[in-house]
């Protein structure tokens, strides 16, 4: 592939350039071992199935011992890595607006009772399609959305969940620390749309938002439909009787039309896919919050979080399914009617960050790897994201090598998998700024035919729970084997 006679623009081959050389900083220990196992992820044809199969590929220079070695013995510099991936060009809106997604992926490890901090994850479409929670190692991932119908999504950071933690709470911090580097960036400045977060049902949305009061942020997160809102304050009036003023106003069922009220602004649009989309919306609108779970050791009295309430109701659903409306909640107030259209589009965009996780998981094979350290699992994932990165910035420099029975796509509508397949003749032209592995020789490793003497330690099943407190559950041990007690 020719950069030049094909009229590829250099500033983006520069942007691959700096972020590769940048990717090899963030490398501390290990570091021309971890980066040629992240090339041969992007170069390896077809999706990566084991993870001793990348040693097989030619940008993988080294053994498949090294391999290992650079994902048990490295060492990242994750925060370098983050800040280098809140440095690149980002995806806005029409409105020049950066949209964030949050959501959580499970890596699912039922059977690997000689992993710590696994906790159970909720999973769904397993075994007979029911919610089954399942041991796994539970990852919080936050990613910029982009405009239209697109596969693509920009991810700039992932937590893992520890047994026991707190996700609002986790999600809160992890928000945080991503806008305080967009803006450290130039991202976000001051005059600029608010960046909109938006969350799918599961987070509490309301405490999410009073959790990061003072940033540029606006929440917006889906209910479920059985919720229990408030409305706001009635003027106080003067009472001979006495007594305390009234907190909270009359109730919103979202069940019973009858409590609904008049509403605040309504907008009707017509998609292609769902039909006529109705969205309601009703202003100034908050739960009511009790000293319970989370708001047990709250200080002072209980705030009131007041926002946007919006019903989205659509003609009908592509796959046939039941149509049921949608219950969104939008922390800001005084919602005019291009702001509600704003909130339920961007929660339909959400959905993108779906398709980044099936990609991660069936053609980057993510989730593939059978590694015991936790710590080894993170610089795993950190790897698949830079390289993510990668696919993403070489969108413009990579022609469409499809398959025969493939349809044909335009150079900027391909699909990130169809872009990992013109990869390796970019990497040719990039280069690699590791080093060449030095001759070596073969362990000693354990004599054949002895036994191992030093079983590996069982662990417990956390559990992460919205609210912070701790469960577990003892795993399934081995006969003669004990776990450590916590």
């Amino acid at each position: 592939m020719n950069l030049v006679h094909q009229g590829v623009p250099r500033d983006a081959f520069a942007e691959v350039s700096r972020f590769r050389s940048e990717l090899y900083a963030c490398m501390t220990v290990r570091g021309d071992a971890l980066f040629e196992l992240c090339d041969a992820l992007l170069c390896t044809d077809g999706p990566v199935r084991t993870l001793v199969d990348l040693a097989l590929a030619p940008e993988h220079r080294r053994g498949h011992g090294a391999l290992y070695d650079g994902l048990n013995q490295g060492r990242i510099d994750v925060w370098r890595l983050r800040r280098a991936l809140a440095e690149v060009p980002l995806p806005r809106a029409a409105d020049g607006r950066l949209v964030l997604a949050v959501d959580i992926s499970p890596w699912l490890r039922p059977d690997a009772n000689t992993c710590a901090d696994r906790a159970f994850c909720h999973t769904f479409s397993r075994g007979e399609g029911k919610h089954q929670m399942v041991p796994g190692w539970p990852y919080s991932v936050v990613a910029a959305l982009e405009t239209g119908r697109t596969s693509w999504t920009a991810v700039l950071d992932a937590v893992r969940l520890e047994p026991g933690a707190d996700v609002a709470a986790v999600t809160a911090l992890q928000i945080r620390e991503v806008v305080e580097r967009l803006v450290a960036a130039g991202q976000w400045k001051p005059g600029d749309p608010e960046i909109l977060v938006v969350l799918d049902a599961g987070y509490d949305a309301p405490r999410i938002a009073h959790l990061l009061a003072g940033l540029p942020v606006e929440i917006l997160g889906r209910l479920r439909s059985d919720r229990v809102m408030r409305r706001a304050t009635p003027p106080r009036v003067y009472d001979t009787k006495g007594g305390r003023p009234p907190k909270h106003g009359g109730e919103f069922v979202f069940g019973d039309p009858s409590t609904w009220g008049a509403e605040q602004a309504v907008t009707t649009t017509d998609t292609r896919l769902y039909g006529k989309a109705t969205a309601q919306a009703w202003d100034r609108l908050h739960p009511r919050l009790t000293r319970r779970a989370a708001w047990l050791d709250h200080d002072g009295p209980l705030p009131i979080i007041e926002g946007t309430v919006v019903r989205l109701v659509v003609e009908k659903l592509p796959n046939g399914g039941v149509n049921k409306p949608v219950w969104l909640w939008w922390s800001g107030t005084d919602a005019t009617a291009a702001d509600v259209d704003r909130c339920w589009q961007s929660f339909l965009r959400r959905f993108d960050i779906e398709h980044t996780f099936r990609l991660f998981k069936q053609t980057l094979g993510w989730t593939k790897p059978r590694l015991r350290s936790s710590e080894a699992a993170d610089r795993w994932t950190w790897l698949v994201i830079a390289a993510y990165a990668q696919l993403r910035l070489a969108r413009p420099l990579t022609t469409d090598l499809r398959r025969p029975w493939e349809k044909p796509a335009e150079p900027d509508r391909l699909t990130p998998a169809r872009v990992r397949r013109g990869f390796r003749n970019l990497r040719a032209k990039a280069g690699s700024p590791a080093g060449a592995p030095k001759p070596s020789h073969l362990g000693p490793g354990r004599p054949p035919g002895s036994k191992n003497r030093r079983p590996a330690t069982r662990h417990d099943v956390g559990r992460v729970l919205a609210t912070g407190e701790a469960y577990s559950r003892p795993a399934h041990h081995k006969k003669g084997t004990k776990s450590p007690r916590r």
